[in-house]
Formats: C-alpha cells, sequence, structure tokens
C-alpha cells in the first residue's frame, strides 16, 4: 500500500438508529486531491469524523501508511499526520487569530519550528496577519475559515480533510479559498475535500467520488466526473 496514504474498505458507520456510512471503498495517494461529493445527508461529514476518530466504525478497515487506524484515538491521529478542518469551522471564538493557530500546534514541543509555521500561516493567509491579535469571533465567515484551515496546518498534516469549506461564504472569498486549498495541494499534500458545490470541487480535485445514501455511487478522474452525464443532472444543474 506504499502507492495509497490512506485506504477504507467496506466502511460502516452507525450512530443513534441510523446506518450512516454503508460499506464504502476510497483511497487516496500520497500528494492527491480527492473530492467527496453529494447530497446533504449523504454521509460525507460522517466519513470524515471517523476518519478522524471522532465516529468509530460499525465495521470495515482504515488503513493511514500502511497501518490500521480502527483503534487508535483521534489525538493519536492528529499526531500520525492527519487533521480535519470541520464543518462550521470550530474555531475559539474568545481566542485571537494567534492563540487560535498555536492550538493548532498543541500536539508538537519544536518551539523554534512551530514559530516558523506560524509566520507561514501569516504569508499563506496575509489577512490573518493583519489581524493576528484580534478575536477570531469577530471576524468575517471567510476569515474564520482562514483561521480553521491556518489552524490544521500548524499540526503539520500529511492529511488534511475539509468539510463543506465555501459553506456560508460569499463568493469572492469562495475563490480565495479554493485558490488556497490548491496552492496547499501544489505543495504535496494529500488532501479530502468534502464540498457542496460539486463544479469547484472536482475542478480542484484529481480524482472524485459520489455519495449518496451512505454508499459510493461513482468515481473517477475528475473531468471523468464533470463530464459523466449522471453528475451533471444531480450536481450541476446539466
Amino acid at each position: 500500500m506504499s502507492d495509497r496514504l490512506l485506504e477504507i474498505r467496506d466502511l460502516q458507520v452507525a450512530y443513534g438508529g441510523i446506518h450512516a456510512v454503508k460499506g464504502i471503498d476510497l483511497h487516496i495517494a500520497p500528494g492527491e486531491l480527492v473530492a467527496l461529493i453529494g447530497s446533504n445527508g449523504a454521509g460525507k461529514t460522517t466519513t470524515l469524523k471517523t476518519l478522524a476518530g471522532l465516529l468509530h466504525p460499525a465495521g470495515g478497515q482504515i488503513h493511514y501508511d500502511g497501518n490500521s487506524l480502527n483503534d487508535i484515538a483521534a489525538h493519536r491521529r492528529v499526531t500520525l499526520g492527519i487533521a480535519l478542518v470541520p464543518e462550521g469551522r470550530g474555531i475559539f471564538a474568545r481566542l485571537t487569530i494567534a492563540d487560535n493557530l498555536l492550538m493548532g500546534a498543541y500536539s508538537r514541543n519544536d518551539q523554534h519550528e512551530i514559530a516558523t509555521d506560524l509566520e507561514r500561516m501569516y504569508a499563506l493567509f496575509p489577512r490573518l496577519a493583519e489581524r493576528r491579535n484580534q478575536l477570531a469571533g469577530t471576524l468575517s465567515g471567510g476569515e474564520q475559515q482562514m483561521v480553521a484551515m491556518a489552524r490544521a496546518l500548524m499540526s503539520r498534516p500529511r492529511l488534511l480533510m475539509l468539510d463543506e469549506p465555501s459553506m456560508g461564504l460569499a463568493p469572492l472569498m469562495v475563490q480565495k479559498i479554493f485558490e488556497t486549498i490548491r496552492d496547499i495541494a501544489a505543495l504535496g499534500m494529500s488532501i479530502l475535500l468534502v464540498e457542496q458545490n460539486a463544479r469547484l470541487a472536482l475542478q480542484a480535485a484529481n480524482r472524485g467520488y459520489v455519495m449518496e445514501s451512505g454508499t459510493i455511487t461513482l468515481s473517477g478522474a475528475s473531468d471523468e466526473l464533470l463530464g459523466s452525464d449522471a453528475v451533471q443532472r444531480a450536481y450541476l444543474g446539466g
């Protein structure tokens, strides 16, 4: 599995009497940007939460870097290089931007490198540099999304998972966020992107999966999915 950083086999997740994920297979190669698209309630967020260790699978296997993740606690997955930017951002509203970013490095103790990475985040997100001492809760939605992404990157992940990064943002901010996602991917980071805007997600990704009612119904190269009649009708307004 050296060519696969992440591999999911027959993943099943159930909670509250709901069988939310019904045996999906999915993989991501090192340096690959993969989109997971589908309608609300398809099981996309549940999949990401399970990969992050916030939910426990009812069946199947999750392998990361050749090793099983099934029994690894969420905080340990961060130290292994897995980071989640959750739906709704989940920032610490009463902390400054700088303190939010430092929270992303909580599992690290290399203080000099943390300081270096903090400056890298400010270079990647100049708006945050200008407001570094501002309380995060006073920022716009787009700026809060930048904080959430930068906080995740401060853990130095090998796999970055993004859950609906464009949700609730103005079109210009959506464009900026996706430009940044492409920039991060160009650095060689593996990314699993869950996004309601299927066109934007597939245009940014190398490959994609379509999820419906807890199952994967289509997968393939992004250009193939963009050209698919089924995807056009269901997600692209075709």
